[in-house]
């Protein structure tokens, strides 16, 4: 397995929870679909202080499906303060405990209006010679 760091910035990554989130001091293991899935490596905050950016140390073709989108980002967390001490139970402050990589489904590509045009007429006409050669039942 071939090391390659890739860094991102952390808004990028944790999206909505941004704001919620507490530095991490050590890294955080990241694994593939869940905490049952394979641990691919770990990401930490180790640009400094005032880096605000994640460094993933992950195999290298990872990296590259990762820098191109081809995952999506999903957390285990616990709550770093007490519903009581929280300004908002809602918006709790929360730490890190895993991230987990899911593959984004693949797509159908899109068709051309004049192809979908074509096969939906052509499906019409099949279901006209079907419904006229079926016997009327009453």
């Amino acid at each position: 397995m071939t090391y390659s760091p890739l860094t991102l910035a952390r808004r990028h990554v944790l999206g909505d929870l941004y704001l919620r989130c507490d530095r991490s001091e050590r890294g955080v293991p990241v694994f593939l679909n869940d905490a049952n899935g394979e641990r691919l490596g770990f990401a930490d905050e180790s640009l400094g202080k005032y880096a605000d950016a994640f460094t993933f140390h992950l195999s290298e073709e990872v990296c590259r499906k990762l820098a191109g989108g081809q995952f999506i980002y999903t957390f285990d967390y616990s709550f770093a303060e007490t519903a009581a001490k929280a300004a908002s139970p809602g918006r709790r402050r929360i730490k890190l405990t895993s991230i987990f990589l899911t593959m984004r489904k693949g797509y159908d590509k899109p068709v051309k209006r004049s192809v979908a045009a074509a096969e939906a007429a052509a499906a019409a006409e099949v279901a006209e010679v079907t419904e006229a050669a079926l016997p009327e039942q009453k």
